[in-house]
C-alpha cells in the first residue's frame, strides 16, 4: 500500500512479502504513479531474490546509513558528512549498482559549476563516494563491482612555514594568551584542538612531559609529548590560573564579574590583526605545526623521529618536509668531485 507521513512530502511503501517480512520504505517521489511503478519494481524484485535467488540491490541511502554508523570515530566524520549532505540530491533513491561513472561525473561537473569551489574540494567529495562503494563491494559484499573515480589535478602546494625572525614578530603582535600558546605550539608541534584543550591532568613538569589522549588525536592513537624548555617556560607561567584547563583567559561577563574562559579557537580575529601588524600573509594556525616541523628537519631530526614526535600514522606525511633537509645527501654528493687541480686549470685557460 501507499501512504503518507505527516513529516515527508514523499509516498511511502509498505507490504509484506511472501515469506512474512515487513517492507517499509520511501518511494523516494512525490508523483503518485512514479510511486506505485516502484512499487510494483520492488515487489518484483524482492520476488526474484526469493524465489530465483537473486541478489539483493541496496540503495544509496543504506549505504550512508551503514557508513555513517561504522565510521562514526572518525576525526573527519563531520566533513564527511558535509559532503554526503552536498550529493545526496543527485544519488538518493538510486541502487548502488545505478552508480556508475557518468553519474559521477555529472556530480564533478555540477560540483565545479560557477567555480565556487577548488578541485581539491572536488576531490574531497569523490574520495568519500569512493570509500564507501569501495566499501559496498569489498566488505559489505553489496555491489558486484565499484566504478573507478577518477580525480581531478591538485595544484602542490609547498609548505608553508616561518623563519624564527618571523614567528618572533608575530608573537609579539599576539595577545598574551595567544601568544604563549603559539610559543607552546612551535615548541611541541600540537594541534590547535590539541593545544586549546590542553587539560593541567595532561601534563607533568616534573617529567617533562605532557600527553594527548587516543579520542583527541586525529590519528586516535595516543601521543606522548616531550616538553623541551620553551615549552616548560610558557607551561609555568600559566600555573594556578585555571583549575583544569591550561590556557584560559580572563574575560568579564554579561554581569561585568571577571571570569576565567577557556580558549575555544585560536585562530579568530587577534589572531588575523596580529598577522596584519606583522606583516605575514598567508599563514593559518595550522602552519605553526608545519613550522614546527620543518624547523626540526632542518635541524636535523631524523624523519622517523619527527613523525613519532607528531604524531602521524603515516609515513608520507613527513615526508614532504625532506627537502628542507639536504645534509645527508652531502656525502654523496662529494663522491663526484673532481679536485681543485681541474679548476685551477680552468681558471688558468681562462686568464690566458
Amino acid at each position: 500500500m501507499l501512504y503518507r507521513r505527516s513529516n515527508s512530502h514523499f509516498w511511502w511503501i509498505r507490504f509484506t512479502t511472501p515469506d512474512g517480512k515487513e517492507v517499509r520504505r520511501s518511494a523516494g517521489t512525490e508523483d503518485k504513479k512514479a510511486a506505485e511503478e516502484y512499487e510494483a519494481k520492488l515487489k518484483q524484485e524482492l520476488w526474484r531474490q526469493e524465489r530465483m535467488g537473486d541478489k539483493p540491490r541496496h540503495t544509496w541511502q543504506e549505504a550512508v546509513v551503514r557508513w555513517v554508523e561504522e565510521t562514526a570515530h572518525k576525526a573527519s566524520h563531520e566533513d564527511d558528512l558535509c559532503h554526503l549532505r552536498w550529493v545526496s540530491h543527485m544519488l538518493n533513491g538510486l541502487y548502488l549498482d545505478q552508480i556508475d561513472r557518468e553519474r559521477l561525473h555529472l556530480i564533478c561537473s555540477e560540483r565545479k559549476a560557477g567555480g565556487a569551489v577548488s578541485n581539491a574540494t572536488v576531490n574531497r567529495t569523490l574520495s568519500v563516494l569512493h570509500t564507501i562503494l569501495r566499501r559496498a563491494e569489498r566488505i559489505w559484499e553489496w555491489l558486484d563491482r565499484a566504478p573507478t573515480i577518477p580525480l581531478l589535478p591538485e595544484p602542490k602546494q609547498r609548505i608553508r612555514w616561518l623563519t624564527r625572525d618571523e614567528a618572533n614578530r608575530l608573537i609579539a603582535e599576539l595577545p598574551e594568551h595567544l601568544a604563549d600558546m603559539a610559543r607552546f605550539s612551535l615548541a611541541t608541534g600540537l594541534r590547535e584542538a590539541n593545544v586549546t584543550g590542553l587539560e593541567w591532568s595532561q601534563v607533568d613538569l616534573v617529567r617533562r612531559v605532557a600527553w594527548i589522549h587516543s579520542d583527541q588525536a586525529k590519528a586516535k592513537r595516543a601521543i606522548g609529548v616531550p616538553l623541551n624548555a620553551d615549552a616548560v617556560l610558557v607551561l609555568r607561567r600559566w600555573i594556578g590560573r585555571h583549575q583544569e584547563r591550561v590556557f584560559a583567559y580572563p574575560r568579564r561577563d554579561e554581569n561585568a564579574q571577571m571570569k576565567w574562559t577557556s580558549v575555544t579557537k585560536a585562530g579568530g580575529r587577534a589572531w588575523r590583526k596580529a598577522l596584519l601588524r606583522a606583516g605575514i600573509e598567508n599563514f593559518r594556525w595550522h602552519d605553526l605545526r608545519h613550522t614546527w616541523a620543518s624547523w626540526h628537519v632542518q635541524s636535523g631530526t631524523p624523519l622517523h623521529v619527527l613523525q613519532e614526535l607528531g604524531g602521524w600514522s603515516d609515513f608520507a606525511m613527513v615526508q614532504k618536509y625532506a627537502h628542507l633537509s639536504s645534509e645527508h645527501l652531502a656525502k654523496h654528493a662529494a663522491q663526484i668531485e673532481t679536485g681543485l687541480s681541474v679548476i685551477q686549470t680552468i681558471e688558468q685557460k681562462r686568464g690566458s
